[in-house]
């Protein structure tokens, strides 16, 4: 046989580079979804755009030496100006402070709904997914029973019970709204609960209450997302209608619902006290919705390349 040596071969190509190195690193599932979600400039314009609102909402305010419930008597209906930006309404108080002190409560009552509608709903329909049966059955009747419900009816009942505000308003949102998600949740635990990992905790002794929190809620995560970032800009419009017929915001609060209602009456002759809000709300549910497309698409694993 003859002697083979290293001197008798002899590498070609890739003179003087690693081969590990050309590989592609590897990344989280967080992190593709991030460079994918990068690679949507519609989404990542609808993310900049509802940075800028939420911005403006925090420091709009204090750029102008008037208070939100400031009157100049004198100067109302004043049409947009230099010391005043956007105007003067009916009373005489500066849009653009109401505008964007406004955008905190409608913002505000948004982000605090979806959060309290995600928890109790994923919660409820965690538990009704993993322990099936008979509970199944009738947690998710419940589920139906509330879901018959208009959620008006409830808004008014909690009117009638509690005064008018914030609080009532956030409660009779998610008395109604945390169905949606639970439902989700649901189908999703539906097909997670046969996978290995959960058979290997139950093998472990953990309990069902662990199981559902630690291990089969976190994979429905993405989903969450999507729904939740789907559902602010609903309960946004929801505010604002309410706060529109009356049964939402009271004076001297404000929000952009109530300022729309406001503008209503003095549309004809003075438009612009209903444009800035009505652009306000339509540009913030825009870019919400167009966001939650362009999360569902990058937290997709299915679209993963």
């Amino acid at each position: 046989m003859l002697e083979l040596n290293k001197e008798k071969f002899q590498i070609l190509g890739c003179e003087g580079q690693n081969a590990d190195a050309i590989m592609r690193p590897n990344i989280t599932y967080w992190q593709d979804a991030w460079r994918r979600l990068k690679m949507n400039k519609v989404a990542m314009f609808s993310m900049y755009l509802l940075l800028v609102i939420i911005l403006m909402c925090i420091v709009g305010p204090y750029l102008r030496p008037y208070g939100f419930e400031e009157q100049f008597i004198e100067l109302a209906n004043t049409p947009p100006t230099k010391e005043h930006w956007f105007g003067l309404d009916q009373l005489g108080r500066d849009i653009f402070v109401r505008l964007w002190k406004g955008g905190r409560v409608s913002i505000a009552i948004g982000l605090i709904a979806t959060f309290i509608c995600t928890v109790v709903g994923a919660l409820y329909g965690g538990i009704s997914g993993y322990l099936g049966g008979l509970v199944d059955d009738v947690m998710m009747r419940i589920v139906e029973v509330i879901v018959g419900i208009p959620y008006l009816i409830v808004v008014i009942l909690i009117s009638i019970v509690f005064e008018k505000g914030l609080f009532s308003l956030i409660l009779a949102l998610v008395l109604t709204g945390w169905t949606g998600i639970a439902r989700i949740v649901r189908g999703q635990i539906l097909q997670l609960k046969e996978s290995e990992y959960v058979l290997a905790a139950q093998a472990l002794g953990a309990d069902p209450a662990r199981i559902i929190i630690k291990h089969l809620i976190p994979n429905t995560i993405g989903i969450i997302i999507v729904y939740m970032s789907l559902n602010i800009p609903s309960y946004i419009f929801a505010e604002a209608f309410l706060s529109f017929i009356g049964l939402g915001v009271q004076p001297p609060n404000t929000s952009w619902g109530a300022m729309a209602a406001f503008g209503q009456q003095n549309m004809d002759f003075y438009p612009y006290q209903l444009i800035f809000p009505a652009a306000a709300i339509s540009l913030t549910m825009l870019a919400f919705n167009l966001l939650g497309d362009g999360l569902r698409d990058a937290l997709d694993p299915r679209l993963r390349q």
